[in-house]
């Protein structure tokens, strides 16, 4: 018997609205699965009596006929987005004992549809990582493992604690932000699905910024459909900001039509990386002929300036965070270092830094503050800029060509261990991006589906990308690739 944590939102939101199962005992359900799953540190602050509360009027709004698809839906929220009176770390110690006086624009649109938070979700530290390996509160930990093998691994960053609650079934869905791949690769890790938006479908107010020009909320959840509820209650404009796009919000499950006979996918040959895992390369391939069994015509492209993307984008988001960090400082909220006598401004400056930050923020900061410097700004951030308007312009001719949607790997892996790629070379946790920047740098909307198990029993996915906008044809050729795999693995419980 299906426990009721481990449904889907469509499936509670059904059961919901029939009173087979009331809000308050969905809720009881994902607090008890929380509370057993300690040993995936996945949620970092519990939310419990905000939980039972929001969950009581969901009971209520439900029975007064007022209910959306989200009205009682128990949902995990990135440690990236305010909460008001909820600690908002960004998994930082530099923001230790921060508890917002407001709501962002997306947590407070997910209250106002009536879903109910459950607590706030391990991620990299201000969201830079690529495994949740730079989380002051240790990683996250997948709740998948190797067949035969007890190795932790990553479920991915930096968005690893929602893709592990989700995977796990502490939740039944959570928000994620996604950079530069931080909601589709750990999706890939985890078995799930995540759907990074076209960059201004979904407001950043209220979301701690890494790289504001790249930096983008959706949702993580079981289902393409599961998916396109949550993006639907997440998306629309926002006057709080400027970034947001004042367009209307279609109906992204009434768009899961299954119908793509006719549509063009593209496949990009500069994707097709020297010494790529064979295990990848089938999964693409297969991919690939799913689609074109269901009736769409699958075309060759070229991408040719996505070579360049990984260092574009490691010039790019660095600099932008060192102008985002800046702000933190010991003065107005969060850590302030003890300072011995004498000690001035800048010395409170640096030592408040130098112990809230983790060598991974303090890297990235640096490098963004080098290229930003006099002497090397046109050197390496202009130069950068450029690629990234060529890297847009790539996309825009294979749309203009016809093409409705690319196919991709979301990963070059699947999950690897905790610990395993080496921290003394940064380079090679960098290159586990390789296929998701390109993406944030165009703003476009990108999904990644689960399509299948690898030789070692890990589930690994692949990566649909967009036109700009069109959230709502992505995920309907999303939910064909998920219906033809028929992914239907669930991780074995050890936790």
């Amino acid at each position: 018997m299906t426990r009721a944590n481990e449904l889907t939102v469509a499936e509670a939101r059904d059961a919901l609205k029939t009173g087979a199962l009331s809000a308050v005992d969905l809720t009881m359900a994902c607090l008890t699965a929380i509370d057993a799953g300690e040993g995936l540190n996945a949620f970092v602050h519990k939310t419990p009596e905000l939980a039972l509360d929001q969950a009581r009027a969901a009971d209520a709004r439900i029975k007064a006929g007022d209910a959306t698809a989200l009205t009682g839906i128990p949902i995990g929220v990135k440690d990236l987005f305010a909460v008001k009176g909820v600690p908002t770390q960004a998994a930082s110690n530099i923001l230790a004992g921060f508890r917002p006086e407001y709501d962002s624009t997306v947590t407070s649109k997910l209250f106002g549809a009536g879903a109910v938070m459950l607590g706030k979700l391990n991620m990299d530290e201000f969201a830079m990582g690529s495994s949740n390996e730079s989380s002051c509160y240790g990683a996250a930990v997948n709740p998948w493992r190797r067949t035969g093998d007890e190795t932790a691994l990553t479920p991915g960053g930096s968005s690893g604690g929602s893709a592990a609650a989700v995977a796990a079934d502490l939740c039944l869905a959570a928000t994620g932000t996604d950079t530069g791949g931080s909601i589709r690769q750990p999706a890939a890790f985890t078995g799930i699905v995540g759907i990074k938006p076209t960059y201004g479908r979904v407001s950043r107010w209220g979301i701690v910024a890494y790289a504001s020009s790249l930096d983008q909320a959706g949702p993580m959840a079981k289902s393409v459909r599961d998916a396109a509820i949550l993006l639907g209650a997440m998306a629309g404009h926002d006057e709080k900001d400027s970034t947001s796009a004042d367009l209307p919000v279609p109906d992204f499950e009434a768009a899961l039509t299954g119908d793509i006979r006719g549509k063009v996918i593209g496949i990009p040959r500069e994707y097709r990386l020297d010494g790529m895992n064979p295990e990848i390369v089938a999964l693409w391939d297969n991919g690939i002929a799913m689609l074109k069994d269901a009736g769409a015509e699958i075309r060759d492209i070229s991408l040719p300036h996505s070579k360049y993307a990984l260092p574009a984008y490691y010039v790019i988001a660095p600099a932008e965070a060192s102008s985002n960090l800046a702000r933190y400082d010991g003065v107005r909220y969060g850590h302030r270092a003890k300072l011995a006598q004498g000690d001035g401004i800048v010395e409170m400056y640096e030592k408040t830094r130098a112990e809230g930050f983790g060598p991974e923020v303090q890297r990235r900061v640096m490098i963004g503050t080098y290229v930003l410097s006099a002497g090397f700004y046109d050197a390496y951030y202009n130069r950068a800029r450029k690629v990234r308007a060529l890297i847009k312009r790539d996309f825009e001719t294979a749309f203009a060509a016809g093409v409705d949607a690319i196919l991709a790997p979301a990963t070059p892996s699947p999950a690897f261990g905790i610990g395993e790629v080496s921290k003394a070379d940064p380079v090679e946790m960098y290159l586990m991006d390789v296929f998701t920047v390109t993406l944030n740098l165009a703003g476009l909307p990108g999904i990644s589906v689960p399509v299948g198990l690898s030789s070692q029993g890990l589930p690994m996915g692949l990566q649909l990308i967009g036109r700009p906008w069109d959230e709502a044809g992505l995920l309907n050729h999303a939910h064909v690739l998920e219906r033809a795999a028929g992914f239907v693995a669930k991780p074995q419980k050890w936790w």
